[in-house]
């Protein structure tokens, strides 16, 4: 059960963490975070945490079988 959980943690972060990083960068319209530098920095940061996640929960998964 601790697989899917991290899988499904780490896909969640990787996709906010992209959706962050863009509206950072001002693609994406409609948003307080829209142009904002700060989420253009963070966003790229959760990715990261979100794809180390995602390991950590293949890692598991391959282990129980």
């Amino acid at each position: 059960m601790r697989g899917w959980f991290r899988l499904t943690v780490g896909l969640l972060a990787v996709v906010l963490g992209a959706l962050w990083t863009v509206q950072g960068l001002g693609y994406v319209d409609g948003s307080v975070m829209t142009g904002r530098r700060v989420w253009a920095v963070i966003g790229p940061a959760v990715v990261l945490i979100g794809l180390v996640t995602l390991w950590y929960g293949m890692r598991a998964r391959r282990r129980r079988g």
